[in-house]
Order: C-alpha cells, then structure tokens, then sequence
C-alpha cells in the first residue's frame, strides 16, 4: 500500500489527505500549527458526516477512510511526500531545506505551489533530482486535473512515480514545463484580463457574463472573479506580471484593483462585480470572440516556451477552469483567419499603454 505524506492541513492540505485517503493510501498528516494538525481527524469526520447522512456513505466506510490517516511528524515511510502549506516562498524554503532529513532517501518530495518556481525551490535539497511540483486544485477532492512540473534537474523515474499515485488517486495529470502560471493560470489570464479590458471601454461586466454563459462557459469571468475573491484574483495577476516583466498581455486593470480597495471581494463579501445579481444568457459573438482569441494567443505562446502539449493546454482548462472546450479545440472548430482578425482589430485600438497585448504567438497558425 502506498503512504503518502502531506504536510500543511489548511484547507488545500485536508482536501489532498482525502483524495489518497479515498484513494487506499496510508496517509501521514501533519502541520506546524498544533490546532489544524490536532483538529484535522475531527475536521474531516465533520466532513465526511455529510456523507453518510446523505446515504452516499455507511458509518463503517467512514471509519475505514480515517483509520488510513495518521497524524504524525513520522514521515519515514513515505513514498511520497507533498508540501501544501501556505504560498509564501520563505515559509516553503524553510520547510522543504528540512524535508529531506525526515523521509526516505528515495522518497518523491512534491510541492503543491500555485505561483513560485519549482527550480529555485529544489535548490535548496541536497537531493533534487527527487523533487517536482504537484499542483492540485481546490476542492482537490472534487477537482480532476493535477499539474505535474518538473525542474531541469528532475528524474525522470520521480516524475512517473508522482504520475502514477496521483492517477490511482483518479486525478488527470497534465505535464507542465516550469514558468509562471504554469498552465491553468497562465491560460486564464486573458478569460479575465480582457473581460477587465472590456469594462474599462464601458461594457457592462453583466453584459460580458452573460455573452460567455450563452457560449456554453459553466461562469462568466466577472462571476468566476467574485466566487475566487477578487483579493485572491488581484494578487496572483499582479504576481503573473511581475514574473513576466509586466507585459501588457498580463496588464492589472484599475477596476480589480478598486474593487480589492473598496472591500468589494465577491461572494465572501456579498458583493463583487456581479454578486448579488443573477445573470441571464445572452448571445453576443462579438464579446465572445474577443476573449476566446485571447485566450487562444495565450496558449499559443504558452506552447511556444516548451514542456506541454496542444491536448495537455486543452485538457487543463477544462477541468481546472470548466470551460466548455480548450484553446486549441476553438482553434480547430472555429479556424485561425477570424481569430487573427479579432487580434488585428484589438491591436489597432489598443492604447500606448496595451501596445504589444495582443501580438500573435509565433505558433498561431
């Protein structure tokens, strides 16, 4: 039976001790906080409570998943161990410099970052051929999609045992080259960044969600920005531009920034740029088109650094974001001729200070 630790028991750290949990792993849980690593079994049978309430569970399947999980600072039996503490890149220094010392020596040591580099983290082990990036999404229990990043110097034989307990534990793993964003962040900058662009021209944020709901998209990008926390959206945007030079193609528009400034976060504040309202689909091909040839340029690019693939970009976006089809899915049923258009006419109307956003990736056809 596989062991799996997993270190940090916030909310993204208890949701990957229940995917290998449900998995048939052997868990070994532990966090620095004496509360989240003592409360965790309890936080945990509260959840799963609901389960058997509801009759998805019995009593008895419940007891069997928690006894896999072990709250230890014990981690030498791990096969693999995944860091999934708060995104602060001192705080995941300290911990994975300290990390090696506590597992096996062929242990797989995994860091679950959003937004920092893979590279410069294994620089800090003495053994960083074992260490890679395994990057879940939240709910991790109810979300399929699980990037898998290496650095230059990661075996290859870490990167297929990584791949295949996180396959066992039924997630779809996508293989990401390290650069900022990976792929779902990376690719998701346009869906809300020009719908920021729109805005600023004075089309209603309603009005863009509602062209995106008829195009068949499960949220809007205004809605999407509401249920993450515009806080959360404005900070992995403004650390996106920072590590990409501050291109214009990740460009922070002023109204996320003002709505973080005036409290206005979205669903946790109960009000966002459309909570509370409710939004009715609207055909407008016109918005939709806009956004989907940014999106699509931004794969492009994206495929264009190396690491990843057409299929594994698309597959991506749709389970980590629920969009109705991929970049390169658009791409094949829509044809590049009108999404160069939509560029070329953005380009033109851009102002100096967007001047370079919308340059076609040397791969778009």
């Amino acid at each position: 039976m596989t062991t799996v630790a997993v270190i940090g028991l916030g909310t993204m750290g208890l949701g990957i001790v229940q995917v290998f949990a449900l998995a048939g792993c052997t868990v070994l849980a532990t966090d620095a906080n004496p509360h989240s690593r003592d409360s965790a079994l309890t936080r945990l049978q509260g959840l799963w409570q609901a389960r058997v309430s509801a009759g998805k569970w019995t009593a008895a399947q419940m007891e069997t998943a928690l006894s896999r999980i072990r709250i230890s600072d014990d981690l030498s039996t791990a096969t693999l161990a995944i860091e999934a503490i708060i995104e602060d890149r001192a705080a995941k220094s300290a911990l994975i410099a300290g990390l090696e010392a506590m597992l096996p020596p062929d242990a797989v040591i995994a860091t679950n970052t959003s937004s920092l580099s893979v590279t410069s983290l294994a620089a800090l082990m003495r053994r960083p051929e074992r260490f890679l990036g395994l990057h879940f999404f939240n709910p991790a229990p109810a979300m399929k999609l699980v990037e898998l990043i290496p650095h230059a110097g990661t075996d290859p034989l870490a990167l297929t045992t990584a791949r295949q307990i996180a396959q066992a534990a039924g997630k779809t793993v996508v293989d990401c080259a390290d650069s900022p964003g990976f792929i779902v962040n990376r690719c998701a900058r346009p869906f809300y960044g020009e719908a920021l662009a729109m805005l600023a021209e004075g089309i209603p944020a309603a009005r863009i969600d509602a062209a995106m709901l008829a195009a068949g998209y499960r949220l809007g990008p205004f809605a999407l920005i509401d249920l993450i926390g515009a806080d959360i959206n404005l900070a992995a945007t403004e650390s996106l531009s920072a590590a990409m030079n501050h291109h214009p193609r990740y460009h922070v528009f002023a109204a996320l920034r003002a709505q973080v400034a005036a409290g206005h976060l979205g669903q946790k504040s109960g009000k966002g740029f459309i909570t509370p309202a409710t939004v009715t689909p609207t055909a407008d091909p016109q918005i939709v088109r806009r956004i989907e040839a940014t999106l699509v340029n931004e794969a492009h690019w994206l495929l264009s650094e190396g690491g990843t693939t057409p299929d594994g970009i698309d597959t991506a976006l749709r389970l980590g974001l629920n969009f109705p089809r991929g970049p390169f899915q658009i791409l094949a049923q829509d044809g590049a001729a009108p999404l160069r258009a939509a560029l070329a006419v953005l380009a033109a109307a851009a102002p100096p200070s967007l001047a370079g956003r919308y340059d076609p990736a040397p791969t778009l056809p």
